[in-house]
């Protein structure tokens, strides 16, 4: 009960501090909420930082050999992955009416486990789909609908690859929610559900409220939209390095957030070159990779 109340002191906390630069779907460098301490991203070329040279690139995933598919993909080693929890963590409970809000996960003492969600939606290179399912990567995706509904059968390809790959709510159009009254907030969560159970065929539980801002008012309003958890994050992937929203490392069960962006936004590199540091940092620091919704 103690761990409980201060698990969600804290996350109400880092949803308090959120920052809003200049947006989820704009902005160059991902940040958005950072919770109570930043620190400041390594140089492009930081120690351990792969050159461009060592990335893969377009036409990297062709072949077949699914045993040798990390190294296709610019990995020294195969990527490990966490087992199904026998029982799902005990989680903050809710003030009535609203839903929980979760920013990493509980698990248990000595597991080394993180988890990968993906933003918005505005990127879809094919080659991707290639990379996330011979990689088998279970990436828990919050579509925004204004920029993903372009092409909806991207991200059902993704879904759909045996990855174990979730679609989930990012809004409609990606607002600053804390800015919005009661009314648009539900407007702008429940019309991203109805469109998605339209296309995908269920209302997706999770819901990421755009830059991480949120307020008892969309708490409430998630929850009368069927949402059972709001998702946010404690570590950011930029470019080339992961920004922390304390200390310098990973966390044990800590969410990992991610965007699908193309070169225009990531400064020239690809999705696929800024997915493949990614996964070498969190093997440079031991962990495995969860599947979010096994144990959320």
């Amino acid at each position: 009960m103690k761990y409980a109340r201060r698990l969600v002191a804290g996350t109400l906390a880092a949803g308090a501090l959120a920052l809003s630069l200049s947006g989820c779907g704009k902005s160059v460098d991902p940040i958005e909420r950072m919770g109570r301490k930043a620190s400041q991203e390594a140089s492009p070329q930081a120690a351990g930082s792969p050159s461009a040279s060592t990335l893969p690139s377009a036409g990297a995933g062709a072949g077949s050999d699914t045993g040798d598919a990390y190294k296709r993909w610019g990995l020294s080693e195969p990527l490990k992955f966490a087992p199904k929890p026998d029982r799902k963590p005990a989680l903050p409970s809710a003030a009535p009416g609203k839903v929980p809000v979760v920013d990493r996960i509980p698990v248990p003492q000595g597991e080394k486990v993180v988890f990968l969600t993906f933003d918005d939606g505005a990127e879809k290179d094919p080659e991707f789909l290639k990379m996330a399912a011979e990689l088998k990567l279970p990436i828990s995706m919050f579509l925004t609908d204004s920029v993903a509904s372009s092409d909806y059968g991207h991200f059902e390809k993704l879904r759909d690859n045996g990855s174990g790959s979730t679609i989930n709510n990012h809004t409609l159009t990606h607002p600053n929610l804390r800015t919005l009254p009661f009314a648009a907030q539900k407007k702008e969560i429940c019309g991203q559900q109805d469109r998605l159970e339209k296309r995908f065929g269920h209302r997706p539980p999770l819901f990421r409220p755009p830059f991480g801002n949120y307020n008892a008012d969309t708490l409430k309003a998630a929850s009368e939209c069927g949402i059972s958890s709001v998702v946010l994050w404690r570590v950011s992937m930029q470019i080339n390095n992961f920004q922390y929203a304390e200390g310098s490392a990973l966390k044990p069960g800590d969410i990992v957030l991610a965007h699908f962006r193309g070169k225009a936004e990531l400064k020239g590199s690809t999705e696929i070159e800024m997915t493949t540091r990614m996964l070498r940092r969190i093997q440079e620091q031991g962990y495995s990779i969860g599947r979010l919704e096994d144990w959320l």
